[in-house]
């Protein structure tokens, strides 16, 4: 699925009015999938001491604001080092479903809302990244609410849902997905079926984005800088907004 996507970006001279971060600060108390490495940091040098100061950090590979690599759910597929360049700088769309998912934690992204959603802005252009804002960002900082987990281990928060994956698949051509929850699958979906989709296809699946309320529905730019750990799941990702 990596694509060349030079010509569906703008031309170099295009003007860009702001640059957004769509990258949570990472720091140990952040919201961690259940089970996964916590995030630590030691300092190993300090300015008095060794005249420099510097830490050692320890997180999962799907810590924080991430990208997922094709091998997290398709052993015979590519790790994260194996991504061209030119496939982490892709236009971005976004949808709003902030109020079906105010209404319903379990709200999955469905056909309805992307027939919806290009009856105002037009077709989803060919080659974008798909990013959903459920307003899940505004949890980041309660680790409980963020999760959302019933007393059976249950999650409950708002994704994409299998039939709506599909369609952007096959139908518009889509690049990949983001979300600002800590996963493309909603937290009752055990099965991942969206990562799996859009992995499948070596696509871009991006978790726990923020500050999608600052994106245009149509324009954005997003480069996607990822640690090239070898034979790497995924990566923390630092993800950053380009916006004419």
């Amino acid at each position: 699925m990596f694509k060349n996507v030079a010509s569906l970006l703008p031309s170099a001279s295009m003007n860009i009015s702001r640059v957004v971060h769509l990258s949570h600060i990472i720091e140990p108390h952040i919201p961690q999938w259940p089970g996964d490495p916590r995030v630590e940091f030691e300092t190993v040098a300090a300015v008095e001491n060794e005249g420099y100061y510097l830490r050692r950090f320890s997180l999962g590979e799907h810590s924080a604001t991430h990208i997922n690599a094709p091998n997290s759910f398709h052993p015979q597929l590519g790790s994260i080092d194996r991504y061209p360049a030119e496939s982490l700088v892709v236009p971005a769309i976004v949808i709003d479903i902030r109020n079906q998912a105010a209404a319903n934690p379990d709200y999955l992204l469905s056909s309805s809302d992307i027939w919806h959603w290009e009856q105002q802005e037009g077709q989803i252009p060919f080659g974008s990244v798909v990013l959903v804002y459920t307003g899940w960002q505004s949890k980041w900082s309660d680790a409980v609410a963020f999760l959302n987990q019933d007393t059976s281990g249950a999650l409950h928060f708002p994704g994409i849902g299998t039939e709506a994956a599909q369609f952007l698949l096959s139908e518009r051509q889509i690049a990949g997905v983001g979300i600002d929850t800590h996963g493309v699958d909603g937290g009752m979906d055990t099965t991942f079926a969206t990562n799996r989709l859009v992995l499948e296809k070596s696509g871009i699946v991006l978790e726990n984005l923020t500050n999608l309320d600052q994106l245009p529905p149509m324009g954005t730019i997003l480069v996607i800088g990822i640690l090239r750990l070898r034979g790497g799941s995924g990566s923390p990702a630092a993800v950053l907004a380009l916006i004419p």
